[in-house]
């Protein structure tokens, strides 16, 4: 028992939720578990467990058990770690028939805590998982492991001159398991689509260890129900995605990127019309940042996009992106767009930086994804993943730090900041606040307060429901999609064993 509160103890706060009555019944891993997926696994390294039969120090197991933000905390007693699709299978069997939970792991960079065990759930990680299957540079389409990390696909695909149409700020450790089982959006969202889309096929290990083989390279079937869009943001809980069939888009032959300084909130909506009609085909992103993430994002070192005297007076920025077949074209449409801008009578924005090689541009985009990594320095966060009208963007900020000065928590001791940015393209909104240590009095001042904001929207647009908002389901879900959704999952998981906790209550 001491172990497990050693780890539990690394995190600030312990986040739970009620469990399910399946979830409650589930085993412990005991020795005789770890012994058996021992046989299974093909090298010793494969399995990590602070039991008898392993004696894994416990903190190799840390970074198994707890979120990057130190906010979610499991007390898993085991790691596993499969090379194949087969090597699944077998353990998956193993739990269903002895009734242990299982919490699939990809990068572990969620931020709702759908990665990390609520219990002593044994955890599967995919990280050992990696190899390219197959890439055709005719179709574009690519077909891969579930461990794969998103930026070696990146770089796998591009001396073949495509792209992967998801970037993240998480590229460099998330896992296109975890991205597909989150249908995570990012920063092309607007240009791509989601993973609804441009995701092909997928092998899955299902709850009783059997393997539903979908990783079709189609890019037409119409051949009765398509089952792999029921695993699409399942976060997990319906089964364990082993391999992706994706489409990736031929790279851009040209991309740049400005951003511009507006002097208040209300011509961000303007000034998207204005941009979509100018830029049309070429327009590839629209990203918002206020004023206070901006600043955030500079004072923790991600770059300085404008000079002091160019963001004097700017309530927001806005950061565009284009991608297109010709240079030339695409500089001519931003320049036009840029002269137009401000030479308006009434202009929407103050200034605009465009950037004019390849460093720069590199630059104006480490500012925007930069801004997870400032707001982490900061302090903890909580962080809210909405969807709401493109109007609403600012009022949901300004009420939220309302609420908390109302309740005397908008001090240095507590809440040091409100922010807000994201993406205007698909009404995402990111609602951060930033505080010294997570506390009940905070989470009970923001919920359900935020979550009866969102109205009609969305409780998450892309960072999917985890452990954070299960009980949250019901602001964006009606009573039928929620009963149809448990329906969904006792006819997959009737045991409960995959990634209890989560989505559902």
């Amino acid at each position: 028992m001491s172990r497990l509160w050693h780890w539990s103890r690394r995190c600030s706060r312990i986040f739970t939720r009620p469990n399910s009555s399946l979830a409650s019944q589930l085993n412990s891993v005991t020795d005789a578990d770890v012994l058996h997926f021992s046989k299974i696994l093909s090298s010793p390294s494969s399995v990590l467990s602070i039991l008898p039969s392993i004696s894994t120090s416990p903190e190799e197991l840390d970074i198994y058990n707890n979120d990057w933000m130190g906010k979610y905390c499991g007390k898993s007693t085991t790691v596993l770690k499969p090379k194949t699709t087969e090597e699944v299978s077998q353990i998956v069997k193993w739990c269903n028939d002895k009734r242990i939970g299982i919490v699939p792991q990809g990068g572990n960079t969620g931020l709702v805590g759908g990665g990390v065990p609520l219990r002593d759930e044994v955890i599967l990680s995919l990280s050992n998982m990696t190899q390219v299957r197959s890439f055709d540079p005719i179709s574009g389409i690519l077909v891969t492991d579930a461990g794969c990390i998103l930026q070696s696909l990146t770089d796998y695909v591009a001396p073949h001159n495509h792209i992967m149409p998801l970037d993240l700020g998480a590229k460099g450790s998330c896992q296109i398991g975890g991205n597909v089982s989150t249908n995570a959006g990012g920063l092309r969202l607007l240009r791509y689509g989601s993973l609804h889309g441009s995701v092909l096929g997928l092998e899955v290990v299902l709850p009783d260890g059997s393997i539903l083989d979908q990783l079709t390279t189609l890019r037409k079937d119409n051949t009765g129900y398509d089952l792999k869009q029921l695993f699409i943001g399942a976060e997990g809980t319906l089964g364990i995605i082993t391999g992706v069939s994706i489409l990736t888009p031929p790279a851009p032959q040209a991309s740049n990127n400005v951003i511009l300084a507006l002097p208040r909130f209300e011509n961000v909506l303007p000034l998207y019309k204005t941009v979509k009609r100018q830029l049309s085909e070429i327009l590839s992103a629209f990203e918002f940042i206020d004023r206070t993430a901006y600043d955030l994002a500079v004072k923790h070192g991600q770059g300085r996009a404008l000079s002091e005297e160019e963001v004097e007076g700017a309530e927001c920025f806005v950061l565009v992106e284009t991608s297109g077949g010709r240079r030339e074209h695409d500089e001519e449409k931003l320049n036009d767009l840029l002269e137009s801008l401000l030479e308006a009578e009434e202009p929407l924005i103050n200034t605009g930086v465009l950037a004019q090689n390849p460093a720069q541009f590199s630059s104006l985009w480490a500012l925007r994804e930069g801004v997870t990594e400032a707001v982490s320095k900061e302090g903890k966060a909580y962080k809210y993943d909405i969807s709401v009208p493109l109007s609403t963007f600012k009022e949901c900020v300004d009420l939220t730090r309302e609420r908390l000065r109302s309740k005397g928590l908008l001090n240095d001791d507590q809440v040091k900041a409100v922010i807000g940015y994201g993406h205007v393209g698909d009404g995402n909104l990111h609602l951060n606040v930033i505080a010294k240590a997570y506390t009940p009095e905070i989470q009970d001042a923001l919920e359900p307060f935020v979550y009866e904001l969102v109205g009609k929207g969305s409780v998450s647009a892309e960072h999917g429901i985890g452990a954070m908002k299960t009980h949250a389901l019901h602001y964006s879900k009606d009573e039928t999609s929620i009963a149809w959704m448990k329906k969904i999952k006792a006819i997959f998981d009737p045991n409960g064993i995959m990634n209890p906790g989560k989505v559902l209550e």
